[in-house]
This record gives structure tokens, C-alpha cells and sequence, in this order.
């Protein structure tokens, strides 16, 4: 029972990020499939971006009508160049805060195998489970939100990585070792209840329980592979916005430092 509950509640963990790897100090969005490394730290605002270098601290701060400064100095433009910075920085509005959104839906997932569980052995006791998946998302929410801001970054994503790598599995399994224990009475009940509808025969009570596990992993398996799907189409957005830094920087001298995605080698 325990195992068909972690399983079911750490399936998201794999999907979410199954296209995610901290390789040294850039982030990879995908370790296989995505051809770009994240780099530098980006914070918007509603009327501001900006891109700091992470080697020298130094910023490009770019304005929501495509005015850009490198630290407190004006960079001039001509009219082309300023309506490509604005185009730039709209594309990175759009685009950026869907990787949030993919780690968020993946929290989603992970409600509904609770659901699924809980549902299947008629359990109301599972305030533990929720209450750390309330956490989860709330970590979430600040790692990428702070202070009115969307941030992405090397500094924030290894923390981020590393921290929902090691520590939620571990998480989980005291989770689910409590959520037993508060329902330990209701999962008897459930269980006896099954047996006794299975007619004492124990392969058909093993084969229903089999069955019931696999519905709530096809389930779960639908919606996480809509996931690996967004972070694949998502990849290939990164890649265009790659190319688009490669043209500014052609036409920007200044940006050459202040890029946010690099291609693979």
C-alpha cells in the first residue's frame, strides 16, 4: 500500500523534470533533447527586464518601450534596433514563466494521485500528503516570484534543482509514512471490505488491487506525458529565443555579455 502510494505521488517528480539536468553551473532543460544551457539571471518586472551577468554582477536593464542601460549608461539605438529589443524582451515575458507553470502542473499531477488513492480506499486522512504539496507549491511560487518579480537564473535554478531533487522524495516518504499512520484504521477497513468482495480468494483480491494500481498510473501517465510534451515544445521556444540573442548581439555589440541561452557544444 505504501509503495502503490509513493508511487503514485512521485510520478510527477519524473515527469516534470525527466528533461532536466544541473550540468556544472548552467542549468539544462533538457540533458538529451534541448540544445540550449540556461545562463546569467533574468528579473522582470511589469515595466522592467533585466539581465544580469553572473561572472561580473554587472546589468542590462531594459525598458517595457525598449530603452536599454548597461548599469546606470544609456545604450543608443536606432528605431530598428529598439522595436527588436522590445520584441526581445516580450518574447522572454511570454516565454520564461512557463517553465513555472510546467513545475506547477506537475504539483497538479501529484494532487491527483492523491485523489485516486484516496478515493479508491474511501481515505480522508491524507492531511499530510496535502499539506506538503501546499508547500511544494508554495516553494515553487517563491523560487520564481519574489518580490513582485519573475526571476530565472544559474544561481536560482541549481538551488531550485538541487533542492527538489534530494529533498522531495525523502519528504514524501515521511509524508506518506504519517498519512499511514492517520489512516491506518480507515485502510484496514478498506482492505477488508475488498478481500470480502473478492470472496476471501486472495489472487482475485491481489489481481483487483493490481488493476487498480495501473488505472491510477495510466492516469497519472496521460497527464505527465502532456507535461513532457510542454517542456519539449518549450525547449524549442528556448532555442528560437537563442538564435533571436545571436542577432541582437550582431546588432548590439553590448548584449554579447548578457545572454540567457547558449547552444550545447
Amino acid at each position: 500500500m505504501k509503495k502503490l502510494i509513493l508511487a503514485a505521488t512521485i510520478t510527477f517528480s519524473s515527469a516534470s523534470f525527466a528533461h532536466s539536468q544541473i550540468d556544472g553551473s548552467h542549468f539544462q532543460f533538457s540533458s538529451d533533447e534541448c540544445a540550449v544551457n540556461f545562463k546569467n539571471d533574468v528579473r522582470i518586472t511589469p515595466d522592467e527586464l533585466f539581465i544580469t551577468n553572473s561572472e561580473n554582477n554587472r546589468k542590462l536593464r531594459i525598458t517595457d518601450t525598449g530603452l536599454v542601460f548597461l548599469d546606470s549608461t544609456p545604450i543608443s539605438l536606432s528605431p530598428q534596433q529598439q522595436q527588436a529589443v522590445v520584441n526581445y524582451a516580450d518574447e522572454l515575458r511570454v516565454k520564461l514563466p512557463q517553465v513555472a507553470n510546467i513545475a506547477l502542473d506537475g504539483i497538479k499531477i501529484a494532487g491527483v494521485a492523491l485523489e485516486e488513492v484516496a478515493a479508491a480506499f474511501e481515505l480522508k486522512e491524507f492531511s499530510s500528503l496535502n499539506t506538503l504539496l501546499g508547500e511544494i507549491e508554495t516553494e515553487v511560487n517563491e523560487t520564481f516570484y519574489q518580490q513582485g518579480a519573475f526571476v530565472m537564473g544559474e544561481q536560482t535554478f541549481n538551488e531550485f534543482g538541487h533542492n527538489f531533487e534530494q529533498q522531495f522524495e525523502t519528504r514524501i516518504e515521511s509524508a506518506v509514512e504519517g498519512a499511514m499512520m492517520e489512516s491506518i484504521g480507515s485502510i484496514l477497513m478498506a482492505v477488508g471490505s475488498k478481500m470480502v468482495s473478492s470472496g476471501g480468494d486472495m489472487a482475485a483480491f491481489e489481481e483487483r488491487m493490481k488493476n487498480m494500481g495501473q488505472q491510477i498510473e495510466d492516469k497519472v501517465k496521460i497527464q505527465a506525458k502532456n507535461i513532457e510534451q510542454q517542456a519539449n515544445a518549450l525547449c524549442g521556444q528556448f532555442e528560437v529565443i537563442a538564435q533571436t540573442e545571436n542577432q541582437l548581439q550582431q546588432q548590439i555589440p553590448q548584449f554579447a555579455d548578457y545572454q540567457l541561452f547558449t547552444y550545447k557544444n
